[in-house]
Protein backbone atom coordinates (compact mmCIF):
# COMPACT_ATOMS: atom_id res chain seq x y z
CA UNK A 1 0.00 0.00 0.00
CA UNK A 2 1.42 3.37 -1.04
CA UNK A 3 1.90 5.86 1.80
CA UNK A 4 -0.21 8.43 -0.04
CA UNK A 5 -3.18 6.08 0.30
CA UNK A 6 -2.71 5.53 4.05
CA UNK A 7 -4.46 7.39 6.86
CA UNK A 8 -2.19 9.29 9.25
CA UNK A 9 -1.94 6.67 12.00
CA UNK A 10 -1.04 3.97 9.50
CA UNK A 11 1.59 6.22 7.89
CA UNK A 12 3.12 6.96 11.28
CA UNK A 13 3.68 3.26 11.87
CA UNK A 14 4.45 1.99 8.35
CA UNK A 15 5.35 4.72 5.83
CA UNK A 16 8.85 4.38 4.37
CA UNK A 17 9.61 1.34 6.51
CA UNK A 18 10.26 -2.25 5.43
CA UNK A 19 11.43 -5.33 7.35
CA UNK A 20 15.22 -5.49 7.41
CA UNK A 21 16.40 -7.23 4.25
CA UNK A 22 19.23 -9.05 6.03
CA UNK A 23 17.34 -10.46 9.02
CA UNK A 24 13.65 -9.70 8.56
CA UNK A 25 13.64 -7.50 11.68
CA UNK A 26 10.34 -5.64 11.90
CA UNK A 27 11.84 -2.62 13.64
CA UNK A 28 14.38 -0.62 11.63
CA UNK A 29 17.86 -1.58 12.90
CA UNK A 30 20.33 0.92 14.29
CA UNK A 31 23.02 0.96 11.62
CA UNK A 32 25.82 2.15 13.88
CA UNK A 33 28.45 2.41 11.17
CA UNK A 34 30.41 5.20 9.59
CA UNK A 35 31.19 3.54 6.27
CA UNK A 36 30.05 0.75 3.93
CA UNK A 37 31.66 -2.02 1.89
CA UNK A 38 31.94 -1.46 -1.87
CA UNK A 39 32.29 -4.38 -4.28
CA UNK A 40 34.33 -2.15 -6.58
CA UNK A 41 34.89 1.60 -6.68
CA UNK A 42 31.46 3.21 -6.97
CA UNK A 43 29.60 -0.12 -6.79
CA UNK A 44 27.71 -0.36 -3.49
CA UNK A 45 24.25 -0.90 -2.00
CA UNK A 46 23.26 2.75 -1.97
CA UNK A 47 25.38 3.87 0.97
CA UNK A 48 29.00 5.04 0.98
CA UNK A 49 29.56 7.08 4.13
CA UNK A 50 27.14 7.89 6.95
CA UNK A 51 27.38 11.65 6.54
CA UNK A 52 25.85 11.33 3.08
CA UNK A 53 23.44 8.55 4.00
CA UNK A 54 22.63 6.01 6.69
CA UNK A 55 19.88 3.36 6.45
CA UNK A 56 18.35 4.24 9.82
CA UNK A 57 18.32 7.94 9.03
CA UNK A 58 17.01 7.31 5.51
CA UNK A 59 14.08 5.32 6.89
CA UNK A 60 13.26 8.18 9.26
CA UNK A 61 13.53 10.78 6.50
CA UNK A 62 11.12 8.82 4.31
CA UNK A 63 8.72 8.39 7.20
CA UNK A 64 8.69 12.07 8.18
CA UNK A 65 8.29 13.11 4.54
CA UNK A 66 5.24 10.86 4.25
CA UNK A 67 3.69 12.40 7.38
CA UNK A 68 3.88 15.82 5.72
CA UNK A 69 2.67 14.49 2.36
CA UNK A 70 6.10 15.30 0.96
CA UNK A 71 8.41 13.50 -1.43
CA UNK A 72 11.76 14.46 0.12
CA UNK A 73 12.79 14.55 3.79
CA UNK A 74 16.07 15.55 5.44
CA UNK A 75 16.98 15.13 9.11
CA UNK A 76 19.57 17.18 10.96
CA UNK A 77 21.31 17.24 14.32
CA UNK A 78 18.89 19.90 15.65
CA UNK A 79 16.07 22.16 14.57
CA UNK A 80 18.56 25.02 14.35
CA UNK A 81 20.74 22.96 12.00
CA UNK A 82 17.70 22.48 9.77
CA UNK A 83 17.04 26.23 9.71
CA UNK A 84 20.73 26.83 9.05
CA UNK A 85 20.53 24.56 5.98
CA UNK A 86 17.68 26.63 4.55
CA UNK A 87 19.60 29.87 5.04
CA UNK A 88 22.59 28.39 3.22
CA UNK A 89 20.48 28.43 0.06
CA UNK A 90 20.78 32.23 0.06
CA UNK A 91 23.39 34.65 -1.27
CA UNK A 92 24.71 37.90 0.25
CA UNK A 93 22.19 40.65 -0.45
CA UNK A 94 19.17 38.34 -0.28
CA UNK A 95 16.35 39.08 2.15
CA UNK A 96 14.25 36.91 4.44
CA UNK A 97 10.83 38.31 5.27
CA UNK A 98 9.87 36.82 8.62
CA UNK A 99 7.11 37.05 11.18
CA UNK A 100 8.01 39.21 14.19
CA UNK A 101 6.59 36.61 16.57
CA UNK A 102 8.91 33.65 16.29
CA UNK A 103 11.17 31.37 18.30
CA UNK A 104 14.05 33.25 19.92
CA UNK A 105 16.61 30.77 18.60
CA UNK A 106 15.50 31.49 15.03
CA UNK A 107 15.77 35.22 15.67
CA UNK A 108 19.26 34.76 17.12
CA UNK A 109 20.48 32.70 14.16
CA UNK A 110 19.02 35.24 11.73
CA UNK A 111 20.35 38.40 13.38
CA UNK A 112 23.56 37.31 15.07
CA UNK A 113 24.95 34.83 12.55
CA UNK A 114 23.58 35.29 9.04
CA UNK A 115 23.06 39.05 9.11
CA UNK A 116 26.84 39.50 9.29
CA UNK A 117 27.17 37.56 6.02
CA UNK A 118 25.05 40.07 4.14
CA UNK A 119 21.64 38.43 4.47
CA UNK A 120 18.90 40.90 5.34
CA UNK A 121 16.09 39.99 7.76
CA UNK A 122 12.89 41.98 8.03
CA UNK A 123 10.48 41.15 10.87
CA UNK A 124 6.85 42.12 10.44
CA UNK A 125 3.43 41.21 11.74
CA UNK A 126 1.88 38.59 9.50
CA UNK A 127 -1.53 38.52 11.17
CA UNK A 128 -2.89 40.19 8.03
CA UNK A 129 -1.25 38.63 4.97
CA UNK A 130 -2.59 41.44 2.77
CA UNK A 131 -0.11 43.72 4.55
CA UNK A 132 2.82 41.36 4.04
CA UNK A 133 2.90 41.91 0.28
CA UNK A 134 3.79 45.57 0.83
CA UNK A 135 7.14 44.54 2.31
CA UNK A 136 8.29 42.30 -0.56
CA UNK A 137 11.27 43.72 -2.45
CA UNK A 138 13.45 42.53 -5.33
CA UNK A 139 15.88 41.18 -2.72
CA UNK A 140 13.27 39.09 -0.91
CA UNK A 141 13.87 35.40 -1.49
CA UNK A 142 12.30 33.62 1.50
CA UNK A 143 9.00 34.12 3.28
CA UNK A 144 9.45 32.63 6.76
CA UNK A 145 6.22 31.68 8.51
CA UNK A 146 5.72 30.14 11.94
CA UNK A 147 2.20 29.04 12.89
CA UNK A 148 1.04 28.72 15.60
CA UNK A 149 3.69 31.22 16.65
CA UNK A 150 6.02 30.82 19.60
CA UNK A 151 5.02 31.95 22.19
CA UNK A 152 2.00 34.14 21.41
CA UNK A 153 0.02 31.42 19.63
CA UNK A 154 -0.82 33.68 16.68
CA UNK A 155 -2.21 31.93 13.60
CA UNK A 156 -0.84 32.87 10.18
CA UNK A 157 -2.69 32.05 6.97
CA UNK A 158 -0.44 29.59 5.10
CA UNK A 159 -2.62 29.56 1.98
CA UNK A 160 -2.48 33.36 1.71
CA UNK A 161 1.28 33.29 2.27
CA UNK A 162 1.59 30.72 -0.52
CA UNK A 163 -0.22 33.01 -2.95
CA UNK A 164 2.22 35.81 -2.17
CA UNK A 165 5.23 33.53 -2.50
CA UNK A 166 4.04 32.21 -5.85
CA UNK A 167 3.32 35.71 -7.14
CA UNK A 168 6.81 36.95 -6.34
CA UNK A 169 8.65 33.64 -6.82
CA UNK A 170 9.64 33.40 -3.18
CA UNK A 171 10.40 30.23 -1.22
CA UNK A 172 7.75 29.79 1.47
CA UNK A 173 9.15 28.07 4.57
CA UNK A 174 6.76 27.10 7.35
CA UNK A 175 7.94 26.18 10.83
CA UNK A 176 5.32 23.57 11.73
CA UNK A 177 6.81 22.58 15.08
CA UNK A 178 3.92 23.70 17.31
CA UNK A 179 1.27 21.95 15.21
CA UNK A 180 3.10 18.75 14.21
CA UNK A 181 2.19 16.93 10.97
CA UNK A 182 -0.82 15.44 12.75
CA UNK A 183 -2.57 18.81 13.04
CA UNK A 184 -1.30 20.70 9.98
CA UNK A 185 0.33 19.96 6.62
CA UNK A 186 1.77 23.18 5.11
CA UNK A 187 2.86 21.53 1.83
CA UNK A 188 -0.80 20.82 1.09
CA UNK A 189 -1.49 24.53 1.59
CA UNK A 190 1.22 25.69 -0.83
CA UNK A 191 4.41 25.83 1.25
CA UNK A 192 7.71 24.97 -0.44
CA UNK A 193 9.55 23.75 2.67
CA UNK A 194 8.24 22.53 6.02
CA UNK A 195 10.58 22.75 8.99
CA UNK A 196 10.27 20.84 12.26
CA UNK A 197 12.14 20.81 15.49
CA UNK A 198 11.80 17.03 15.70
CA UNK A 199 12.92 17.36 19.31
CA UNK A 200 9.37 18.41 20.13
CA UNK A 201 6.14 16.60 19.18
CA UNK A 202 7.55 14.29 16.51
CA UNK A 203 10.13 12.77 18.87
CA UNK A 204 7.71 13.33 21.70
CA UNK A 205 9.72 11.95 24.64
CA UNK A 206 12.29 14.68 25.42
CA UNK A 207 15.18 12.31 24.75
CA UNK A 208 16.40 13.46 21.31
CA UNK A 209 17.52 16.74 19.73
CA UNK A 210 16.82 16.78 15.98
CA UNK A 211 15.48 18.86 13.10
CA UNK A 212 13.84 18.08 9.77
CA UNK A 213 13.02 19.68 6.42
CA UNK A 214 10.43 18.34 3.98
CA UNK A 215 9.69 19.46 0.41
CA UNK A 216 8.01 18.33 -2.79
CA UNK A 217 10.28 20.44 -4.99
CA UNK A 218 13.07 18.34 -6.54
CA UNK A 219 15.27 21.38 -7.18
CA UNK A 220 15.04 22.43 -3.54
CA UNK A 221 15.58 18.83 -2.44
CA UNK A 222 18.79 18.62 -4.45
CA UNK A 223 20.06 21.81 -2.82
CA UNK A 224 19.18 20.66 0.67
CA UNK A 225 20.80 17.27 0.19
CA UNK A 226 23.99 18.90 -1.08
CA UNK A 227 24.03 21.24 1.94
CA UNK A 228 23.25 18.40 4.37
CA UNK A 229 26.02 16.22 2.92
CA UNK A 230 28.55 19.03 2.61
CA UNK A 231 27.99 20.75 5.95
CA UNK A 232 27.51 17.50 7.86
CA UNK A 233 24.97 18.64 10.48
CA UNK A 234 23.34 15.21 10.44
CA UNK A 235 21.62 13.21 13.16
CA UNK A 236 23.02 9.86 14.25
CA UNK A 237 21.46 6.42 13.78
CA UNK A 238 20.57 5.97 17.47
CA UNK A 239 18.65 9.24 17.53
CA UNK A 240 16.99 8.30 14.23
CA UNK A 241 15.87 5.01 15.78
CA UNK A 242 14.45 6.76 18.85
CA UNK A 243 12.46 9.20 16.73
CA UNK A 244 11.12 6.39 14.54
CA UNK A 245 9.90 4.75 17.72
CA UNK A 246 8.37 7.99 18.96
CA UNK A 247 6.56 8.65 15.68
CA UNK A 248 4.62 5.39 15.97
CA UNK A 249 2.49 6.93 18.73
CA UNK A 250 2.38 10.49 17.36
CA UNK A 251 -1.31 10.32 16.44
CA UNK A 252 -2.25 8.88 19.83
CA UNK A 253 -0.18 11.40 21.74
CA UNK A 254 -1.50 14.36 19.77
CA UNK A 255 -5.09 13.37 20.46
CA UNK A 256 -4.38 13.48 24.20
CA UNK A 257 -2.33 16.68 23.94
CA UNK A 258 -5.32 18.33 22.26
CA UNK A 259 -7.84 17.02 24.81
CA UNK A 260 -5.74 18.11 27.77
CA UNK A 261 -4.82 21.41 26.13
CA UNK A 262 -8.46 22.32 25.67
CA UNK A 263 -9.31 21.51 29.29
CA UNK A 264 -6.36 23.53 30.62
CA UNK A 265 -7.08 26.49 28.32
CA UNK A 266 -10.67 26.83 29.51
CA UNK A 267 -9.65 26.34 33.13
CA UNK A 268 -7.14 29.18 32.88
CA UNK A 269 -9.58 31.42 31.04
CA UNK A 270 -12.06 31.16 33.90
CA UNK A 271 -9.51 31.58 36.70
CA UNK A 272 -9.70 34.91 38.62
CA UNK A 273 -5.89 35.28 38.87
CA UNK A 274 -5.28 34.78 35.15
CA UNK A 275 -5.41 37.72 32.76
CA UNK A 276 -5.01 36.71 29.09
CA UNK A 277 -4.95 33.19 27.70
CA UNK A 278 -3.54 32.59 24.21
CA UNK A 279 -4.91 29.42 22.60
CA UNK A 280 -6.32 29.26 19.02
CA UNK A 281 -9.22 27.03 20.03
CA UNK A 282 -11.10 29.94 21.58
CA UNK A 283 -13.72 31.39 19.25
CA UNK A 284 -12.61 34.91 20.20
CA UNK A 285 -8.97 34.19 19.28
CA UNK A 286 -8.12 36.49 16.31
CA UNK A 287 -6.87 33.53 14.27
CA UNK A 288 -9.54 31.00 15.26
CA UNK A 289 -11.24 30.81 11.86
CA UNK A 290 -7.95 30.33 10.02
CA UNK A 291 -6.79 27.75 12.57
CA UNK A 292 -10.05 25.86 12.17
CA UNK A 293 -9.58 25.85 8.39
CA UNK A 294 -5.90 24.82 8.21
CA UNK A 295 -5.54 22.69 11.35
CA UNK A 296 -7.42 19.53 12.37
CA UNK A 297 -7.39 20.54 16.07
CA UNK A 298 -5.86 23.26 18.23
CA UNK A 299 -3.00 21.53 20.00
CA UNK A 300 -1.58 21.49 23.50
CA UNK A 301 0.45 24.72 23.48
CA UNK A 302 -0.93 27.57 25.60
CA UNK A 303 0.47 30.89 26.77
CA UNK A 304 -1.08 33.04 29.49
CA UNK A 305 -0.40 36.07 31.67
CA UNK A 306 -1.09 36.60 35.35
CA UNK A 307 -3.07 39.64 36.44
CA UNK A 308 -0.85 42.51 37.50
CA UNK A 309 1.94 41.49 35.11
CA UNK A 310 4.45 40.92 37.89
CA UNK A 311 7.53 38.86 37.16
CA UNK A 312 7.61 37.67 40.77
CA UNK A 313 4.09 36.24 40.47
CA UNK A 314 5.07 34.35 37.33
CA UNK A 315 8.15 32.99 39.09
CA UNK A 316 6.06 31.93 42.10
CA UNK A 317 3.74 29.96 39.83
CA UNK A 318 6.58 28.43 37.83
CA UNK A 319 8.56 27.39 40.90
CA UNK A 320 5.69 25.72 42.74
CA UNK A 321 4.18 23.43 40.13
CA UNK A 322 4.85 19.76 40.90
CA UNK A 323 3.42 17.90 37.88
CA UNK A 324 4.36 20.58 35.33
CA UNK A 325 8.15 20.81 35.00
CA UNK A 326 9.93 24.14 34.55
CA UNK A 327 12.21 23.46 31.59
CA UNK A 328 13.13 24.50 28.07
CA UNK A 329 11.49 22.72 25.14
CA UNK A 330 7.98 21.41 24.53
CA UNK A 331 6.01 18.63 22.92
CA UNK A 332 7.04 15.78 25.19
CA UNK A 333 4.66 13.42 26.96
CA UNK A 334 5.34 15.33 30.19
CA UNK A 335 3.85 18.78 30.79
CA UNK A 336 6.40 21.60 30.70
CA UNK A 337 6.42 25.25 31.72
CA UNK A 338 8.57 28.05 30.33
CA UNK A 339 9.13 31.75 31.04
CA UNK A 340 9.78 33.06 27.49
CA UNK A 341 11.19 36.45 28.54
CA UNK A 342 14.10 34.84 30.42
CA UNK A 343 14.31 31.48 28.67
CA UNK A 344 13.36 30.75 25.05
CA UNK A 345 13.08 34.39 23.91
CA UNK A 346 15.83 36.02 25.96
CA UNK A 347 17.81 36.57 22.74
CA UNK A 348 15.17 39.03 21.50
CA UNK A 349 15.63 42.60 22.85
CA UNK A 350 13.15 43.47 25.64
CA UNK A 351 11.45 46.24 23.69
CA UNK A 352 10.94 43.96 20.70
CA UNK A 353 9.64 41.13 22.91
CA UNK A 354 7.11 43.33 24.63
CA UNK A 355 5.82 44.74 21.34
CA UNK A 356 4.46 41.29 20.47
CA UNK A 357 3.24 40.51 23.99
CA UNK A 358 6.16 38.67 25.59
CA UNK A 359 5.81 40.48 28.90
CA UNK A 360 7.24 39.65 32.33
CA UNK A 361 4.25 37.59 33.49
CA UNK A 362 3.84 35.56 30.29
CA UNK A 363 4.04 31.81 30.87
CA UNK A 364 4.16 29.20 28.10
CA UNK A 365 2.70 25.77 28.71
CA UNK A 366 3.28 22.56 26.83
CA UNK A 367 0.41 20.44 28.08
CA UNK A 368 1.39 16.79 28.22
CA UNK A 369 -0.56 13.54 28.27
CA UNK A 370 -0.90 13.04 32.04
CA UNK A 371 -4.24 12.63 33.79
CA UNK A 372 -6.09 15.93 33.37
CA UNK A 373 -7.27 16.03 36.99
CA UNK A 374 -3.67 16.03 38.19
CA UNK A 375 -2.74 18.82 35.78
CA UNK A 376 -5.63 21.05 36.82
CA UNK A 377 -4.95 20.41 40.51
CA UNK A 378 -1.30 21.34 40.00
CA UNK A 379 -2.26 24.61 38.30
CA UNK A 380 -4.74 25.50 41.03
CA UNK A 381 -2.32 24.73 43.85
CA UNK A 382 0.38 26.90 42.31
CA UNK A 383 -1.93 29.81 41.46
CA UNK A 384 -3.24 29.80 45.04
CA UNK A 385 0.24 30.84 46.24
CA UNK A 386 0.15 34.12 44.30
Amino acid sequence: MESKDMKFGTKAIHAGLEPDSATGAVMTPIYQTSTYHQEAPGIHKGFEYSRSGNPTRSALEQNIAALENGKFGFCFGSGMAAIDAVLKMLQPGDEVLSTNDLYGGSYRLFTKIYAQFGIKFTFISMSEMSEVEKHVTEQTKILWVETPTNPMMSILDIGAAAKISKKYQLTLVVDNTFASPYLQNPLDLGADIVMHSVTKYIGGHSDVVMGALITNDERIADQLYFIQKSSGAICGPMDSFLVLRGIKTLHLRMQRHCENGKAVAYYLKNHPKVDKVYWPGFEDHPGHKIAKAQMSDFGGMISFTIKGNKKDDAFTFLSNCKVFTLAESLGGVESLLCHPATMTHAAIPKEEREKIGVVESLIRMSVGVEDIDDLLSDIENSLSLI
